[in-house]
């Protein structure tokens, strides 16, 4: 089976001896070839002219951002849509190199590369994969978040200060987020949701849209918008219409318990959607599977079920 390996070098838990581990297992039964990445949107063109040349699997050694750039990459080989019959396509494979990696955790892949390395081989050897469903932010793919407002403001500051050198740790996550909270929350900007057969929110401050359950982990620790959701069933939306602190305190346990479920009086959820639009008075800053996109004043978030082959 020809096969590429796409190597974030920079990821957080990826190291050359461990790639160089990983990536003479894979080679022993696999006709592999490795590409280390260079650049933002690397992984995901090179990821598209292999599929183009024939290769039959990706695997992403790195972090969430890795991951998403590698599905785009698969998916824009076949003209930016699913394909007809996923089952023939390129699969993908992911071994966890980032902080976080929630995809592969959802996936229930184990956290450890070398581990997860062993648990793609041994399913490579029984034939086995699944079909996974996406998420779509326009034009863009996305495998297990995405976000309109504070969260995504907290991406993009992350994001300028891993420019100037510094790491994204989930205390500067913490730290990040607290900042970002303290500076819009007196007068956050109004946002409309519209989601099937509802009428629309108006008024709402924060529009959390979810692929899968946890939302994303913090220090280890799930975060749960919408516990419900799965990759078989939709999107699922998490959306705040206050961001006071009788709003944000409360619900901040709710996310970060175990068994989280949150709810309350400016909490609205729902789960199993097949797309969701945003709209707001101002653009707003938006964030798909921990990349920040840049503004929009408007986004439409679409469910694709089957969209993608996974070995796990």
């Amino acid at each position: 089976m020809r096969a590429l390996l796409v190597v974030n070098p920079q990821a957080t838990s990826t190291t050359p001896a461990g790639r160089d581990v990983l990536a003479h297992a894979l080679a022993s039964e696999l006709k592999l070839d490795v590409l280390l990445t260079r650049y933002r949107g690397h992984a995901a063109e090179a990821t598209a002219q292999a599929v183009d040349e024939g290769v039959e699997l990706v695997v992403a050694l790195g972090g969430d951002g890795t991951v998403n750039e590698v599905v785009n990459g698969l998916l824009v080989a076949g003209d930016g849509r699913a394909p007809d019959n996923p089952w023939e396509a390129p699969a993908l494979a992911v071994v966890p190199g980032g902080s976080a990696n929630v995809f592969a955790r959802a996936l229930g892949l184990p956290r450890d590369p070398l581990e997860a390395t062993a648990a793609i081989l041994a399913a490579l050897e029984a034939k086995r994969s699944r079909l996974v469903g996406l998420g779509r932010a326009d034009d863009r793919w996305f495998t297990f978040n995405a976000g309109l407002g504070w969260d995504a403001d907290v991406v993009a500051a992350v994001e300028r200060a891993r420019a100037k050198g510094r790491e994204a740790t989930p205390l500067r996550y913490a730290g990040t987020a607290v900042r970002q909270y303290v500076r819009q929350r007196r007068n956050p900007p109004a946002m409309t949701v519209t989601i099937p057969d509802a009428e629309p929110l108006s008024d709402v401050r924060l529009a959390l849209v979810s692929n899968t359950d946890p939302w994303t982990y913090l220090s280890g620790r799930a975060v749960r918008t919408n516990p419900g959701a799965s990759f078989a069933a939709g999107l699922a939306l998490f959306a705040l219409r206050n961001l006071g602190l009788p709003t944000i305190a409360p619900v901040l346990g709710q996310v970060l318990r175990a068994n989280g479920d949150p709810r309350g009086r400016h909490v609205a959820r729902h789960d199993a959607v097949a797309w969701v639009r945003v709209r707001t008075d101002e653009p707003r800053a938006l964030q798909v599977d921990g990349d920040h996109l840049g503004e929009r004043s408007e986004v439409e978030f679409v469910a694709v079920p089957n969209a993608l082959r996974v070995v796990v």
